[in-house]
């Protein structure tokens, strides 16, 4: 079947794996996808819409439904608060639903889940608030603006607070309306094998809406496609999904040909394979990561971006590898981090991340760093990145590295912005480990 119903269905089942932590959104949404291929495309993005916009207004939503309901969110059975979750995001953000409908199909998903007790419930809590969307309560925003922010854009107050105190409310409140925001598609143009002329050319004969990336000539933003995969041109590795911000990270590398680079937790190997690329088939970029999964999932890029001169290696970045000592041109430590900057492209991050976790991953970095840059050969780089939004992961993490080993030399930092539509939140920092010294 493919009615409106069986799609809420599969909208639900999502909702209450990701909410309940069995699944990243992500993930169960590309699993779904996958899936149900068969599903037409209208269908398909309907599915994406209603998934990911209720997940990324899910703090709204609940403050939403607890002005309306006795009974409040969190007391609710998990399937009930996510049926009248993605309900209410319908009634307040998709014109294209009318309400009547969205009501209805609240009610029918709770009989067709088992829960026809609870079917009055739901549908006073639905028709309540569609008749009173115009008189919903906010914090205000003089009085309380964090509370404010906290609800109107979906972010949990610690995270509104800790913005706040580092970058200033302004700034906390351009980072959050840019996640709310439909993220591109960002690809990058393998250049070993095509032009970013020819590129276009081939993805607009797909079918394929093509818009150019003001921050690099050889990079794109693409819309109007159903999956990648059926793509020819992505088969065939004419061009690799990644962000602007994360492609920034080969443009501060200065290698030469013939260079030897290690990325120390690689996967899935965009930037791995960016460098690659720069190196025009010279020189050797080692990828590694600590599963064989993960291993796998370099290996089959490689592959299909025909990539000769890079490698893919399980190794755990927290420990040392002798045989790597002082051998590496460059050292790409893109290191696990808390994914602040990504929000918008994985709305559950925010639910999921504890301020007692960011410390716990700052931690986590700087027992990396005390590893990896052993394997930076005099006069090499090493490149630091995350991509996240905070001091804690990212400028107090430098400043440590720099005092900690003099060695090395900071030559650039930057703290990248998320901007809706044109790049995630990301953090780099290039070192350069100084010549010995003799006599």
């Amino acid at each position: 079947m493919t009615n409106a119903v069986s799609t809420r269905e599969l909208i639900l089942s999502i909702l209450v794996d990701v909410t309940g932590g069995k699944e990243y959104s992500h993930i169960a949404l590309r699993n779904v996808l996958d899936k149900y291929r068969y599903l037409p495309k209208q269908e398909r993005a309907f599915i994406t819409r209603v998934t990911e916009g209720t997940l990324e207004r899910m703090i709204e939503l609940d403050y939403i439904i607890n002005q309306f309901s006795k009974t409040k969110v969190n007391k609710m059975k998990p399937v009930i608060r996510n049926i009248l979750r993605m309900g209410v995001y319908q009634l307040k953000y998709m014109d294209s639903v009318p309400d009547r409908a969205a009501c209805n199909e609240a009610v029918n998903l709770a009989v067709r889940k088992g829960f026809s007790g609870l079917k009055g419930f739901v549908n006073g809590v639905m028709r309540n608030i569609s008749r009173n969307l115009d008189a919903i309560s906010y914090p205000s925003k003089t009085d309380a603006p964090n509370e404010y922010l906290s609800v109107s854009c979906s972010l949990p107050l610690w995270l509104v607070e800790l913005w706040t105190k580092e970058y200033g409310y302004e700034k906390t409140v351009s980072m959050a309306e840019a996640f709310l925001e439909a993220s591109k598609t960002c690809i990058r143009t393998n250049l070993t094998l095509t032009t970013p002329e020819q590129l276009r050319a081939r993805l607009e004969e797909e079918g394929v809406t093509v818009e150019t990336n003001p921050a690099l000539e050889y990079s794109f933003f693409i819309s109007d496609y159903d999956a990648l995969d059926e793509l020819d041109s992505f088969g065939e590795g004419w061009f690799y999904v990644q962000d602007t911000a994360s492609m920034m990270v080969a443009e501060y590398a200065d290698v030469h040909p013939g260079s030897y680079v290690i990325d120390v937790c690689a996967a899935p190997g965009g930037k791995s394979a960016h460098m690659a690329e720069k190196l025009q088939g010279t020189g050797l970029v080692e990828a590694r990561d600590v599963t064989d999964y993960k291993v796998e999932l370099m290996e089959e890029n490689i592959e299909r971006c025909q990539l000769t001169n890079m490698k893919a290696v399980c190794q755990d970045a927290t420990v040392l590898d002798e045989s790597s000592i002082e051998k590496a041109d460059l050292v790409i430590a893109d290191l696990p981090c808390s994914g602040l900057g990504v929000l918008g492209r994985k709305p559950d991050i925010r639910y999921r991340m504890t301020y007692k976790q960011v410390t716990e991953l700052a931690a986590l970095q700087r027992q990396m760093l005390s590893v990896v840059h052993n394997y930076v050969k005099p006069g090499g780089q090493l490149l630091y990145s995350t991509c996240t939004v905070n001091h804690l992961e990212n400028e107090n993490n430098v400043e440590w590295f720099a005092k900690e080993f003099p060695q090395f030399t900071l030559e650039r930092m930057e703290q990248i912005y998320p901007v809706s539509g044109q790049t995630d939140g990301f953090f780099i920092a290039k070192f350069r480990k100084e010549i010995e010294r003799f006599g």
